[in-house]
């Protein structure tokens, strides 16, 4: 064989190989908002490097709560008008199936394992629904004290936490018994939660939203004890309230680094930050769009997005400055929201 041939053969190889090797390189996985839209029948999927819609999920009537699940293959939706949780493609953003609730559901948590989905039931007698991933299947209700308006899994995945604002009750669960664990009664309805933890992953505070309470409360969770009241700060001179019913503050959400808690106030119309542990106010973002009901982080902890159901968008706010830079039109009284990686 020539040193020509040799050398063909070799690139052929070569060339032969590299072709594999960008066949099977696995495909880049995309970090998204996902927006529901609680008087609509559409989804919206941000992308927040451009900070534009990339997607809509069509097809679910009154959507209320989404999760995303770890591995990105689908998005979860809690839909009121049918009381189901509906399982979308994380590709093609298409329902494909839909798992009958015991209830008018509300918000919904989503395994760290992606094992489960939890469903918070507002609908009397209530209780946490608990959705197989695998089989699609419905499995067994957790009894709760009161009616669920959202449910939520610890950042170390170990429990459950699911907020009553009839029973005015947070109600934990272990997730590997799915048995109660404890029970905290307290003297408001409970709104929103989120939570820090200890250096070992286990989870320190509850941070929880309270009815008619502009601010949070916070909630030792190795005591199961209430250990502070914080009033989100009184707005500049000039500045006017907004109407906000019965959640004045409704919306929360930790950093990544654990070092930084946001606030949303329905009636300052502000997000606010505090720095953690110790909880000092850091100052507060003022928004352009109205009705401050949800937040969620980019996983750098960068940015927020703040869903705005008066005016129709949401806010995105530089944590940082506590500036809004932009906000982003999306449906009909946008509601939860969540920071998800789809495939």
């Amino acid at each position: 064989m020539t040193n020509n041939h040799m050398c063909r053969r070799c690139l052929t190889v070569c060339a032969a190989v590299l072709l594999c090797t960008v066949s099977v390189r696995p495909a880049e996985k995309k970090v998204r908002i996902i927006q529901t839209n609680s008087a609509g029948d559409n989804v919206h999927v941000i992308d927040p490097v451009t900070n534009t819609v990339v997607g809509v999920i069509t097809g679910i009537e009154v959507n209320h709560g989404a999760a995303v699940a770890p591995d990105g293959s689908r998005i979860y939706i809690s839909d009121e008008a049918e009381s189901t949780l509906d399982v979308v493609d994380g590709k093609s953003l298409k329902v494909i199936k839909r798992i009958k609730l015991s209830g008018h559901p509300n918000n919904i948590a989503v395994s760290r394992d992606g094992r489960r989905v939890y469903v918070g039931i507002i609908q009397a007698p209530g209780g946490v629904d608990v959705i197989d991933t695998s089989s699609f299947q419905n499995v067994k209700t957790l009894q709760t004290k009161g009616s669920i308006h959202n449910a939520y899994v610890t950042p170390d995945g170990k429990y459950v936490v699911a907020g009553s604002i009839q029973g005015k009750t947070v109600n934990v669960f272990d997730t590997q018994t799915e048995q109660p664990a404890w029970t905290l009664e307290m003297d408001l309805g409970i709104r929103p939660m989120t939570f820090s933890t200890n250096p070992d992953g286990s989870t320190k505070w509850i941070f929880v939203q309270l009815t008619g309470f502009n601010g949070f409360a916070v909630v030792d969770f190795a005591t199961r004890k209430e250990i502070n009241r914080i009033k989100n700060p009184d707005l500049p001179p000039g500045k006017k309230t907004v109407p906000a019913g019965s959640d004045p503050s409704h919306g929360m959400a930790v950093t990544a680094d654990g070092k930084t808690l946001v606030v949303c106030s329905r009636l300052n119309n502000f997000l606010y930050a505090y720095s953690l542990p110790d909880l000092t106010p850091l100052g507060g973002a003022e928004l352009g769009g109205k009705g401050a009901g949800w937040v969620t982080l980019t996983p750098d902890g960068k940015t927020a997005y703040v869903a705005n159901p008066v005016t129709n968008d949401v806010s995105v706010v530089d944590i940082k400055s506590l500036k809004e830079v932009t906000r982003i039109p999306v449906g009909f009284v946008p509601k939860r929201n969540t920071t998800g990686v789809l495939q």
